[in-house]
C-alpha cells in the first residue's frame, strides 16, 4: 500500500516524480505558501506531510489529522514546526542537514565579498547610468584578504565557510557552545575566542549556528556594540538570529560598516530602513538555492517520508524521543 501524502509546495521536477511514484501524493499546486485552512484541508486522510520552511506546522495542524505519522520537512531548519507537539502524538519530524553546507557557504562567503567590495552599490551605480568613469577614489571598499573572520557557530556550515577563507589568508577565530579539540583546530586553521572576543576582533562576522530559544536575537544592541565600527556582518542562518532593529539602529549610528543579509525576522517583510541602505546587501533566502541542492534536499526529504511511513526510524529525525 503506498502511503497518502501532502506537498505543501512544489519542488524540483525530480523530487515530485519521486513522490508520485512510492505514494498517492496530494500537490498543493499554487506557487505561494499554503494557509493553515489548506494544510489542514490537505491532511485530511493523510499519513505524511512534507513541508517547507515558510509553512508554519503547529499544534492545531498537527491535531487536525489523527492518521499523521510523519513531519518531513525540506531545510536543515525546523522552526517552523512544533516539535513539542508532534513529539507528544508519537511523531517524527525530519530536515535535511549536510547536503547545502557548500551551496549556504558560496552565498556567505559571496555576502561577505559583496558588503566588503560594495557590488550592490556599484551595480545600482552601472544600471542607473550613473558611472562616468573610473576615478581613484571611488567607491573605494574593505580588504578581505589578509582580515580576520569571526564565525559564531562552527558546525558543518561554519567550518565551509573557513575553508573558503583560507584561501583569501584570512585569520580565523571561532565561537561555538563546544569547542573543537586543539588538533581539529590545528588541522582546520582557526583559533577560539570566547563570544565577545570574536566580536570585538573580526572585521566580518559571519552567523552559523542553529536557531533555538537560546539563540533568539543572540545579536542585539549589545553584540553588535562590541563590533568594530568598520566591521560586517553576514548572516545566512535564520532571520531571528539577529534583532533586526537592533541591527538598524547600529547601520543607522555607523557603529558597524554594514551587513550582508539571506535571511530576515519576518520573511519576506523586513525592517523598512534596510530597503534604502547602501551599506546593505540584501538576497532573498538564496542559501541552498541551486538546482542540484535543492533536489538532494528534495530527495533526502522523500526518503526521510518514506522510512516514517514504513515505521521505521528516519535517517534525518529531529525528536528521536519519539523512539523511546
Amino acid at each position: 500500500m503506498k502511503p497518502n501524502v501532502f506537498l505543501s509546495r512544489r519542488l524540483p521536477p525530480a523530487v515530485v516524480e519521486r513522490l508520485q511514484a512510492a505514494s498517492n501524493l496530494l500537490l498543493h499546486a499554487e506557487n505561494r505558501v499554503a494557509t493553515k485552512a489548506e494544510v489542514i484541508a490537505g491532511l485530511q486522510g493523510r499519513e505524511a506531510l512534507l513541508c517547507t520552511v515558510p509553512d508554519k506546522i503547529d499544534a492545531e495542524i498537527i491535531a487536525s489529522c489523527p492518521a499523521l505519522k510523519v513531519i518531513a520537512n525540506f531545510g536543515v531548519g525546523y522552526n517552523n514546526i512544533d516539535v513539542a507537539a508532534a513529539t507528544a502524538r508519537k511523531i517524527p519530524v525530519t530536515n535535511t542537514p549536510g547536503v547545502l553546507t557548500d551551496a549556504t557557504a558560496d552565498i556567505a562567503f559571496g555576502l561577505l565579498m559583496a558588503t566588503a567590495r560594495r557590488f550592490g552599490e556599484g551595480e545600482r551605480m552601472v544600471r542607473a547610468r550613473k558611472w562616468t568613469g573610473w576615478e581613484p577614489l571611488q567607491m573605494l571598499g574593505t580588504d578581505v584578504t589578509g582580515s580576520t573572520l569571526g564565525l559564531i557557530g562552527f558546525g558543518r556550515i561554519g567550518k565551509a565557510m573557513a575553508k573558503r577563507a583560507r584561501a583569501f589568508d584570512m585569520n580565523l577565530l571561532y565561537w561555538n557552545r563546544t569547542r573543537l579539540p586543539l588538533a581539529e583546530e590545528a588541522e582546520l586553521g582557526v583559533t577560539y575566542a570566547a563570544f565577545d572576543d570574536v566580536l570585538a576582533r573580526a572585521d566580518f562576522v559571519s552567523l552559523h549556528v542553529a536557531y533555538s530559544p537560546e539563540t533568539h536575537h543572540l545579536i542585539g544592541d549589545a553584540a553588535l556594540k562590541r563590533m568594530k565600527s568598520s566591521a560586517f556582518i553576514v548572516n545566512t542562518t535564520r532571520g531571528s538570529v539577529i534583532d533586526e532593529k537592533a541591527l538598524v539602529r547600529s547601520l543607522q549610528a555607523k557603529t558597524i560598516a554594514g551587513a550582508g543579509l539571506d535571511v530576515f525576522e519576518r520573511e519576506p517583510q523586513m525592517e523598512e530602513e534596510l530597503y534604502g541602505m547602501e551599506n546593505v546587501v540584501l538576497l532573498p533566502h538564496l542559501g541552498s538555492a541551486t538546482i542540484g541542492t535543492r533536489t538532494k534536499m528534495g530527495l533526502m526529504a522523500v526518503e526521510n517520508l518514506l522510512a516514517g511511513c514504513a515505521g521505521q526510524r528516519p535517517p534525518n529525525c529531529v525528536n528521536p524521543q519519539v523512539y523511546d
